[in-house]
């Protein structure tokens, strides 16, 4: 899953890309509100964490731009006004979340992952047949035995999870998996998927559609 940390605070947005790329996702940041409001008119996250007190605008401005546009991305305000009236209207403004600062970690990685439950019927097991992911702890197994997958590996599963016998292409995964440092030329998706082919042993579980992309496949 792909995030924007939109956020001034230089400190803050170190620990938190280190902490949320250890946890398996992908990172991207803007300092400002015009830089956040050019990424996501660009790009396609699944969530965005975002503060209220910003150059060049405000949370409060750039999250009713967001929901004026008609794009539903999940996002977390992540401010230190702790004000009841300042809660009221950043949820009022379309913010799906709402966090004061300062914040322990493991409640924002427990918020997160709530909210990117929505997508997946409220559950934090996704299964497939045999295959298995506890989102909640990163744990994969198939058929009951354990797969040690990089954070990348268990990011295109997670995905292709998520939409079982649906076609996607390695541009919605690089868009989804990786940040935007990532060559858009790169052979990295057809790498890592054949790494995850190797991992899960099993032969066909995830079909190459020719010139379109990659589909887990369902049980029959």
């Amino acid at each position: 899953m792909r995030l924007l940390v939109v956020e001034d605070e230089e400190d803050l947005v170190d620990a938190l890309r280190v902490g949320l790329a250890r946890a398996g996702y992908a990172v991207d940041v803007a300092y400002d509100a015009p830089a956040a409001q050019e990424k996501l008119q660009v790009n396609t996250y699944d969530l965005v964490l975002l503060d209220l007190n910003l150059p060049g605008g405000d949370g409060f401005q750039l999250c009713r731009a967001v929901r004026a546009a008609g794009n539903g991305v999940r996002i977390i305000m992540v401010t230190a006004r702790d004000r009841l009236d300042d809660r009221v209207r950043g949820l009022d403004e379309g913010a799906d979340d709402y966090l004061v600062k300062p914040f322990a970690f493991p409640e924002l990685l427990a918020r997160v992952r709530a909210l990117l439950r929505r997508d997946t019927g409220g559950t934090s097991v996704l299964e497939v047949g045999e295959l298995r992911i506890d989102t909640a702890r990163m744990e994969v197994s198939l058929g009951g035995r354990a797969l040690a997958l990089t954070p990348k590996e268990y990011g295109v599963l997670h995905y292709l999870m998520t939409r079982p016998g649906h076609v996607v292409s390695s541009e919605e995964l690089l868009e989804h998996v990786w940040d935007e440092h990532t060559d858009p030329f790169t052979s990295t998706v057809r790498v890592t998927v054949g790494n995850l082919r190797r991992k899960l042993q099993e032969d066909g579980l995830i079909e190459t559609v020719i010139s379109r992309g990659y589909r887990l496949r369902e049980p029959a």
